[in-house]
C-alpha cells in the first residue's frame, strides 16, 4: 500500500483543533498526505494567521465545510454549536469525502476524528474507510465514559446517561474524583489519547483499549511554537522574558473560552499586583470580560508597568519553556496542562468548565504539582487568595521536585522505546499496511 491519505476532522473548538494539527504534522513526517477539515469559521482564522499558516506550510491541505451558523455569538452558545455539529456537519463531511474520492484517482484511506464526533467514524465505517479516534482530553475522561453501563447498574446515572443525582465518583483510588454532571464516550478501531501511561496509569489499566501517544506538544523541538496559534502572537513578550531573573515570572493564561465578571477580573489584576513579582498575563480584556475593554482597575497598568506585561496572545510553548517562568495560573485545559507538565512548571489551578476540573484534580491531588485557588463566600477568587497561593507554591521545594519528575516522565514516553513512541509507531505501521 502507498502512503495513506488521512482525512482529519476535529471538533470545532480551538482546544480540539490544536492537538490534531500537531498530530497531523507528525504524520506528515511519516510521509502521509493530510486533508485537515475545519468549519469555515476556524478555517478562515487559520488562513488569516500568517504565523500559523507558514508553520503548517504546504504539508497539510486545509479545507473547510460550513457549519450553518450565522454569527460568532451562535458559535459561543454550546447548544447552537452542538446542534450544528450533529445536524449540519455530517452531511457536509460526507459530501467532501465523495468529492475527494471522485477526483484525480484520490482516495481517503483513513479518517482520524475527534472522539467526541462519533458520526464521522460512522461515515468512515459506512464507506469502508479505516477509522481512528483521537481524544484531546485526559484518558480518565474516556474511562468514565466506558464505565457508563456499571454506573447505570449502580443507579448513579439513568439509561439516557444523565446523572440520577449530583455526586463524586472514584473509579480507582489512583484516579482523580469526577463529577457525574458530564459524561460521554466514543469507540473506534484505534483510540488514541494525548497522554502517557505514567501520567495516568490507573486510567489506562482500566481501559487498555486507549493508547497514549503524548505528550504531542513535547514532541516539538525545544522552544518551538505551537501550530495552533489562531491569533497574532506578541513576540515582544519573549524579549521581555529574557530580561527577567530565572524562575521569577508568574505566567497567567486562561485559554479561549474563559469569561470573567468585571469584579473577578479586577481581583485577578489586583492579586497579581499584590504578589509584587514579574508577571506575564495573556488575554484580551474585551474577550475575557464579555466585551468590557476598560476592565483593568484604575491606574493598574501604570502601577505595574515596570514588572507586568499584558498581551493579547502569545506563543505559549515558548513561554512555558522559558527559564524565567516560575509558575502557571491556568484554566487547566488539557493542552495547557500537558504543556506545563512537559516544561516542569508548577500550577495554580483556576478551572472554568468541563474536564478542566478533572485536570485540576490530577494536578493537585494525584501528581501534586499545583495548588487550587479557592473561592470566597461570594464566589470570587480574591486578591489575597492569589497572593497567598503564589507564595505557597513558589516556596514549596517538594512540589517543584515533583514537577521535574513529571517532565522527565513525559520526555521518556516520547523517546524511542517509550510507551507513547511505540504506540504512535504501531499506529503508523497499521495505516501503511
Amino acid at each position: 500500500m502507498g502512503n495513506p491519505h488521512v482525512l482529519v476532522m476535529p471538533y470545532p473548538a480551538q482546544g480540539h483543533i490544536i492537538p490534531l494539527l500537531e498530530l497531523s504534522q507528525c504524520l506528515v513526517q511519516h510521509g502521509f498526505k493530510i486533508t485537515f477539515v475545519n468549519t469555515e469559521y476556524y478555517h478562515n482564522q487559520i488562513m488569516n494567521g500568517n504565523a500559523m499558516r507558514d508553520k503548517i506550510g504546504n504539508q497539510i491541505h486545509l479545507v473547510s465545510i460550513p457549519d450553518g451558523l450565522e454569527t460568532l455569538e451562535d458559535r459561543k452558545k454550546p447548544g447552537k454549536l452542538s446542534e450544528a455539529v450533529l445536524k449540519v456537519l455530517p452531511e457536509k463531511l460526507e459530501e467532501l469525502i465523495e468529492q475527494i474520492n471522485g477526483s484525480n484517482g484520490e482516495e481517503i484511506t483513513c479518517i482520524l476524528a475527534d472522539q467526541s464526533i462519533g458520526w464521522a467514524l460512522e461515515i468512515a465505517q459506512k464507506k469502508g474507510i479505516r477509522r481512528a479516534a483521537f481524544c484531546p482530553a485526559a484518558a480518565a475522561v474516556l474511562v468514565l465514559g466506558f464505565s457508563i453501563p456499571k454506573l447505570i447498574e449502580d443507579g448513579i446515572i439513568a439509561d439516557d446517561g444523565t446523572p440520577m443525582k449530583k455526586q463524586i465518583i472514584h473509579l480507582s483510588p489512583a484516579m482523580p474524583a469526577m463529577s457525574t454532571e458530564t459524561l460521554s464516550v466514543k469507540a473506534t478501531e484505534w483510540l488514541l489519547c494525548n497522554s502517557t501511561y505514567d501520567l495516568e496509569p490507573a486510567a489506562f489499566a482500566l481501559a487498555p483499549i486507549i493508547l497514549p501517544i503524548g505528550s504531542i506538544s513535547a514532541s516539538n523541538q525545544p522552544g518551538e511554537s505551537s501550530v495552533g496559534n489562531f491569533l497574532p502572537e506578541d513576540s515582544t513578550c519573549l524579549k521581555w522574558l529574557d530580561q527577567q531573573p530565572p524562575g521569577s515570572v508568574i505566567y497567567v493564561a486562561f485559554g479561549s473560552f474563559t469569561i470573567f465578571s468585571p469584579a473577578q477580573f479586577q481581583e485577578l489584576a489586583l492579586g497579581l499586583e499584590l504578589c509584587n513579582r514579574p508577571f506575564l498575563w495573556v488575554g484580551r480584556p474585551a474577550d475575557i470580560t464579555d466585551g468590557k475593554s476598560n476592565a483593568y482597575p484604575r491606574e493598574f497598568q501604570d502601577r505595574v508597568a515596570a514588572r507586568g506585561r499584558m498581551v493579547g496572545w502569545a506563543a505559549q510553548q515558548k513561554i512555558l519553556s522559558h527559564p524565567s517562568v516560575a509558575c502557571f495560573i491556568s484554566h487547566c485545559g488539557w493542552n495547557s496542562t500537558m504543556e506545563g507538565v512537559s516544561n516542569e512548571i508548577p500550577f495554580l489551578c483556576w478551572p472554568y468548565l468541563a474536564d478542566q476540573f478533572l485536570n485540576q484534580s490530577y494536578i493537585c491531588n494525584v501528581w501534586k504539582v499545583g495548588l487550587r485557588l479557592e473561592r470566597d463566600e461570594s464566589g470570587i477568587i480574591s486578591r489575597r487568595e492569589i497572593e497567598s497561593k503564589v507564595e505557597q507554591l513558589l516556596g514549596n521545594e517538594k512540589l517543584k521536585a515533583r514537577a521535574l519528575d513529571l517532565k522527565n516522565i513525559v520526555k521518556t514516553s516520547i523517546k524511542e522505546g517509550g510507551g507513547s513512541h511505540n504506540n504512535l509507531k504501531n499506529f503508523v505501521e497499521w495505516m501503511k499496511s
